[in-house]
């Protein structure tokens, strides 16, 4: 079971604008939180809110326009090799197995980059291992256009994990799919977290999938995104789809809604 331990990422006061002089968007503004070793946290809130662009601060994509950010303690000046992210399109390569497409970020990011040649089947084993214990250990020499959308969605995840990132980053990874592949996909996700003890972030219009998977869901006004809610999900963990058919699962559900798009 996952304790989120100390801080890890802190936000203080951090806007962030796209664009410069009359053509400059504030895109979010004022942020300040602080997400713990360990934590899961949602960002919900209306389109074009700002919840990704907070998410590209974070993984150092895009520089802060005022305030601070730091993770572990450490200024973040640029792209971080901490972070693995998955997008709502799988975005695998066509021409590349499961396997392959789970190993390509280990033949970008330092040191398994330098060591990819050497440690080629070791780290063949660790994506297989990966692609088995999302359910997917019959697929792993498949091509995606031969595997189902949630089965593109799980490589997808293993990708983002195979160099054992801090920080698991899902940008509304499971909004394409049917509301059954959904529900599958926020018990494997659930899984990871509890196995692997990651920091994740997760960002999504779904408020049910935010409240089940999340220990604390943040929600965002309209552009420029502000934080104007702070909802801890206090339901215990692991959590169990049943839990979603609940007075207090719906509880927070309508409390969380009733702050969306009114600031």
């Amino acid at each position: 079971m996952v304790q989120p331990g100390e801080p890890l990422v802190e936000l203080k006061n951090v806007s962030m604008t796209y664009g410069q002089g009359a053509n400059a968007v504030k895109a979010v503004d004022n942020l300040t939180l602080t997400i713990k070793k360990g934590e899961f946290i949602a960002v919900v809130g209306p389109s074009g809110c700002g919840k990704s662009s907070m998410m590209k601060l974070i993984s150092g994509l895009k520089p802060t326009s005022e305030g601070t950010l730091t993770i572990e303690g450490q200024p973040v000046k640029g792209p971080i090799n901490k972070v693995g992210m998955a997008f709502q399109a799988s975005n695998l390569l066509p021409w590349r197995t499961a396997v392959d497409n789970v190993l390509l970020p280990l033949e970008i990011v330092q040191p398994h980059r330098s060591r990819m040649s050497k440690e080629k089947a070791a780290y063949r084993e660790k994506a297989r291992a990966l692609l088995e214990s999302v359910g997917l250990g019959g697929f792993t020499d498949k091509f995606p256009w031969q595997l189902s959308g949630g089965m593109q969605q799980r490589t997808s995840i293993c990708r983002a994990l195979i160099h054992e990132p801090e920080i698991l980053m899902l940008d509304e990874p499971f909004g394409a799919l049917d509301a059954f592949t959904r529900e599958e996909l926020w018990c494997a996700t659930r899984d990871i977290h509890q196995k692997r003890g990651v920091t994740a972030m997760l960002v999504t219009h779904d408020l049910r999938e935010a409240v089940f998977l999340a220990d604390t869901v943040y929600v965002m006004s309209d552009r420029p995104g502000k934080i104007v809610k702070v909802q801890h999900v206090d339901l215990p963990r692991p959590r169990d789809l049943e839990v979603t058919y609940t007075k207090p699962f719906q509880d927070l559900v309508h409390e969380l809604r009733s702050h969306i798009g009114k600031h």
